[in-house]
């Protein structure tokens, strides 16, 4: 919550892809956000609703900002993929600049401008052991022994991708918080069903921990292109096509790069009887 307790709190609304985001801006006013401030605005008829919240505050050793990231049951996320994007347009509109140094709990990430409207971020090189991802017990990833065989990796969050043969059909509803919870999974998981539409093409919809059903998302996409690439069903430079549009997934040698756009859609201020009332 805002120190100052006589003023609102001035925030943003960004989305990607339908992904959406509140962002609080820390650099010029210290913002303590605590798991019931993030619950409170998470919900949608009672706060403003997000699928994360993030904060921006001002960077150290060289880096332009850092973001730390919420979902909307309160719980902490090390990465957020297309809020980094949003973030990272904003900074670049705001500086004029072309590229940035950005730090997150998932590391040092890089973003630069796309051209044509679109942001890329470098998301880090995928976590691809059992005990960085994080999984209960020592096994192979690329597999597991669930059902569907799904194929589990961390890209500063866990996740876990299903490949199907149509991802329209599956009650994600119903499908996504049975394996969010799985015991292989003590920090819970993203969940993805996936269809293979071509050697560079994937259709993917994504049950997020912590937030539910969700249009698009950012570390979920890395995930499911590396985990295709991994198990040979695509290359490593792949479109990944979401419920809420489409984003571009490059495997490099440096890490795992996406594209795509971003919208900031208003501008507004959390009042002071609001923050009064939160936990």
């Amino acid at each position: 919550m805002s120190t100052d307790q006589h003023s609102g709190l001035p925030f943003m609304k960004m989305h990607g892809l339908g992904n959406d985001f509140v962002v609080l801006d820390g650099r010029a006013r210290d913002i303590a956000v605590s798991e019931g401030l993030a619950v409170a605005l998470g919900n949608r008829r009672t706060g403003i609703g997000f699928d994360q919240l993030a904060l921006i505050e001002s960077g150290d050793d060289g880096a332009d900002a850092r973001l730390t990231f919420w979902n909307a049951d309160g719980s902490l996320s090390a990465a957020c993929g297309n809020a980094t994007r949003c973030i990272a347009r904003f900074l670049m509109d705001e500086t004029g600049r072309d590229r940035l140094h950005l730090v997150t709990g998932r590391g040092d990430l890089y973003a630069v401008d796309a051209g044509q409207g679109l942001t890329s971020v470098n998301m880090g090189q995928p976590q691809l052991e059992w005990d960085e991802i994080p999984l209960a017990e020592e096994m192979e990833t690329l597999e597991l022994p669930i059902e569907g065989a799904p194929t589990a990796t961390g890209m500063g969050n866990p996740h876990c991708t299903f490949f199907v043969d149509n991802a329209e059909t599956v009650q994600l509803d119903q499908f996504g918080p049975r394996y969010e919870h799985h015991p292989l999974y003590p920090e819970r998981t993203n969940v993805q069903v996936a269809s293979v539409i071509g050697p560079d093409h994937l259709r993917m919809r994504v049950w997020e921990r912590g937030a539910g059903l969700t249009l698009a998302s950012g570390s979920s996409s890395c995930a499911a292109a590396v985990a295709a690439a991994r198990r040979g069903l695509t290359g490593r430079k792949v479109r990944v096509d979401l419920d809420g549009g489409t984003l571009w997934i490059d495997w490099q040698e440096d890490g795992v790069w996406m594209t795509g756009p971003t919208t900031h859609v208003c501008d507004g201020v959390i009042t002071p009887d609001f923050l009064g009332g939160v936990a």
